[in-house]
């Protein structure tokens, strides 16, 4: 049997979804195998029809497939209880959904807002045109507007990392010394500019920056050995 995450790519393969890099994140801290199966954005909803699901990522787990990275990270934690936890424990669970709704509400607007354009870039051709449609609409503005606002962005972003911040200049990780899901989830946000734009939103001293290096290099360099447009 063949475990399969459906994943987002872009041109040259790039893998930046950030809702997949929890999920990828989620299945090396279980130790399990998987391999992934690459989606443009034109390809997703009919490959992933299997699992009555829309977007990726998308688990093909033997006869089980599940959608959506939070219910990924549920079925792992079920369905593998022997392997390393993900939660550690009903109140590490909280932790992580509340983890989750930070990244997916508060973090996320202002990386979209910050890299947008960045990422329409590495697409390949036939998404580009869906994507640039898709996405102003959604802001409401241009990618020219947008540009011209990236400092503000970015500046909503930091302050918006304050807790996170605070806790990892006193702690490895958001759960102590050793990471969970909750660590993944803004994990996978600050990947996803990684892997997207060479605009730094980090500074270089910040210890958001030394965290999201030290989850890089966990399960061999799993998540560094993804090439980065970005030095941050």
């Amino acid at each position: 049997m063949v475990r399969v995450l459906y994943d987002l790519a872009g041109a040259d393969d790039r893998r930046f979804s950030p809702h997949c890099w929890k999920s990828k994140m989620a299945l090396k801290h279980k130790e399990l195998d998987f391999k992934t199966e690459p989606c443009t954005f034109l390809e997703v909803k009919e490959k992933v029809a299997f699992a009555n699901w829309e977007r990726v990522p998308a688990l093909a787990d033997g006869d089980t497939n599940v959608g959506d990275s939070w219910a990924i990270a549920e079925y792992l934690e079920q369905t593998y209880p022997d392997a390393p936890s993900l939660f550690g424990s009903s109140e590490g669970k909280a932790f992580a959904h509340f983890s989750n709704e930070f990244t997916n509400t508060v973090l996320h607007p202002q990386i979209a807002g910050a890299i947008v354009y960045d990422i329409h870039d590495r697409l390949v051709e036939a998404d580009r045109e869906y994507f640039k449609i898709s996405r102003e609409a959604a802001f409401k503005r241009s990618f020219a507007d947008l540009r011209n606002d990236r400092e503000a962005f970015v500046t909503r972003l930091r302050t918006a990392l304050a807790p996170v911040r605070n806790i990892v200049s006193h702690h490895p990780f958001l759960s102590g010394e050793r990471p969970t899901y909750a660590d993944y989830c803004i994990f996978g946000a600050l990947q996803w500019a990684r892997c997207s734009s060479d605009y730094p939103l980090l500074s270089a001293d910040d210890p958001v920056l030394a965290w999201r290096n030290r989850i890089l290099e966990m399960f061999g360099g799993y998540g560094a050995s993804e090439p980065a447009a970005s030095v941050a």
